[in-house]
């Protein structure tokens, strides 16, 4: 991969010209935040301040659903929480299930299979929910159904009323339902809270702890939304909760995936935790990832979290085996701007992960889909810029049904109408994209002597956390020679450097080490007294009870080439 590196503050930070309180504040103004009020709310946010008000979900649609639901307890009616088998889907229904069963409620959740009934609110779905609960009268969708036209419509005919909770975009025609609680401003399992909340606001019933927040905070984190706003504050309170959690089933996750809880970020729950979860999604069923969240049996929860890391580990080895097919069948041809792959032979459940990696190995929007007999499912990721749910919905006359969101989205289509389909997307990306959609540009936030960089500056930026979509790791640029080097890991994989900082002088300044992960085969040339443009983040690394800054290398330049090597801050142990 070829960057374009881009300075997002054009300010060249001089050794002691600046101190740490303003570098902070340039990169707080780098993430959108310009006035004092919005750095301080961003810095100390107020968990209070987070309502169904806050974030835009509308009062009417709520408080319908809510006199809804108290008709259901009071008439003792069967209630189903529809949800969604992904993360987010399954924190939301552990959500409102918890929530309603509390409060007096005839509930039961449902999630539906991936095979077996397909995402959302769908027929099949329905009639699987009347096989086993055959007196229901009210369905309550989490993070799915605001484009369930069908679906509701068919729920209604069997004399089921439908609330709504999502926050996908809907489309122009919204479903037919009893009501709908919607919002773009966080997750399903966000909207979900915001609903609980309401209801035990309204209720004398609630005696647990509320400890769904720390659910929140997992599918936000999972689901990649904006870590700004509301959504920072409920992910920052939430991982603060799951620090001290206690519930069982998420604390045998933790020792099962061998996590220090104490210690939890939004790297743990990203790159372990949600995998674990949105597993069985993926391969099985996704209740048993509800029943883990929800259980109380400490056995139970032994037994379900061994089966969510096992089958976890199946899912990472097929997901790699479809990669290298997809990856061969890409080779095939001269790679246009889209990438449109399927194959009989493809699990649905990974099909949006092999998207994902075909976007990270070519950078285009990717669409890859298992090929049925009658009808196929296609998953879909995408690059910056580029909405992909907008570019499907142009397709929607060809499709039988889709959704999502701007970076990753999925639909439904007839088998027979691939190679139509194909035709189609392919001439609309080529509209939509030009040469310059596909150089991928590596931001760094400010060009920093390395002389700059210290543990005060590292601590003072931990206090950004959590990181991720929106509020990104700080990236810093400068430059350096090389003193030592090292190559380590698995077939020395990865690069360990010692860097000293270059100045007009040419005195020795202090050490720094920084190591770059799986670029050891790219730089195995390189040499000892060479200058580089790096840019940099702190990492505090921990060994035998020492602490000492060590740069995280994201992509190196010889000096020669005037271009910036990126690395982030962030704390591993």
């Amino acid at each position: 991969m070829n960057f374009k590196w881009e300075a997002i503050n054009k300010l060249k930070v001089e050794s002691g010209k600046l101190k740490v309180k303003d570098i902070v504040n340039l990169l707080l103004e780098n993430r959108g935040l310009k006035t004092a009020r919005q750095k301080e709310d961003f810095l100390n946010p107020d968990i209070s301040k987070i309502n169904s008000k806050t974030l835009k979900i509308s009062s009417v649609g709520l408080t319908k659903s809510i006199a809804r639901i108290k008709k259901a307890i009071k008439e003792k009616e069967q209630i189903i929480i529809f949800g969604d088998y992904d993360v987010d889907g399954v924190c939301a229904s552990a959500i409102l299930w918890e929530t309603l069963n509390e409060i007096g409620a005839k509930v039961m959740p449902f999630i539906p299979g991936r095979e077996e009934e397909g995402y959302g609110l769908s027929k099949k779905g329905i009639l699987s929910v009347l096989k086993k609960f055959k007196n229901t009268k009210l369905m309550i969708t989490v993070d799915n159904g605001i484009v369930a036209n069908k679906g509701v419509d068919f729920a209604n005919k069997n004399g089921i009323d439908v609330i709504i909770t999502d926050h996908h975009i809907p489309s122009s025609k919204l479903p037919n339902a009893y009501s709908i609680v919607h919002t773009t401003e966080v997750c399903g399992a966000g909207v979900a809270w915001a609903l609980a909340q309401e209801l035990k606001v309204k209720s004398e019933k609630l005696k647990v702890e509320d400890n769904h927040l720390e659910l929140v905070a997992i599918a936000s984190i999972a689901d990649m939304v904006p870590l700004k706003g509301a959504n920072r504050s409920l992910v920052k309170f939430g991982l603060e909760s799951l620090r001290k959690t206690k519930r069982i089933g998420l604390l045998e996750i933790f020792k099962e995936a061998r996590i220090e809880r104490e210690n939890l970020q939004s790297y743990q729950i990203s790159y372990v935790v949600a995998p674990r979860i949105n597993a069985m999604g993926r391969l099985e069923l996704a209740m048993d990832s509800l029943r883990l969240i929800c259980t109380r049996d400490k056995k139970r929860a032994v037994a379900l979290a061994l089966k969510l890391g096992n089958t976890n580990r199946k899912r990472q080895n097929l997901t790699e085996e479809l990669i290298v097919h997809a990856k061969r069948e890409v080779a095939k041809k001269k790679i246009g701007k889209l990438i449109f792959i399927g194959n009989k032979d493809y699990q649905q459940g990974v099909i949006g992960l092999v998207a994902g990696k075909l976007v990270e190995q070519y950078y285009r929007p990717s669409i890859v889909y298992w090929k049925g007999d009658e009808f196929s499912k296609a998953s879909a990721r995408s690059i910056k810029d580029f909405n992909i749910i907008e570019f499907i919905r142009r397709a929607s006359d060809c499709l039988v049904d889709f959704g999502g969101h701007p970076m990753a989205a999925g639909f439904t289509f007839e088998t027979k109408k691939a190679e139509v389909i194909k035709k189609k997307m392919e001439e609309i990306a080529d509209k939509l994209l030009n040469s310059a959609s596909f150089i991928k540009t590596l931001k760094y936030d400010l060009e920093i002597p390395l002389s700059a960089l210290s543990i005060k500056l590292y601590e003072s930026i931990a206090k950004m956390e959590p990181f991720g979509i929106g509020n990104p790791v700080p990236v810093f640029a400068s430059k350096a020679i090389i003193e030592d080097i090292r190559f380590v890991g698995k077939e020395n994989s990865h690069l360990k450097l010692k860097l000293r900082q270059l100045t007009a002088s040419n005195h020795q300044l202090a050490l720094f080490d920084a190591i770059g992960f799986g670029i050891g085969e790219e730089y195995k040339d390189l040499k000892v007294g060479k200058e580089i443009n790096i840019a940099c983040s702190i990492d505090e690394n921990e060994w035998n009870g020492n602490k000492r800054l060590q740069l995280k290398i994201r992509d190196m330049r010889l000096s020669s080439s005037d271009v910036f090597l990126g690395c982030s801050l962030s704390s591993e142990q």
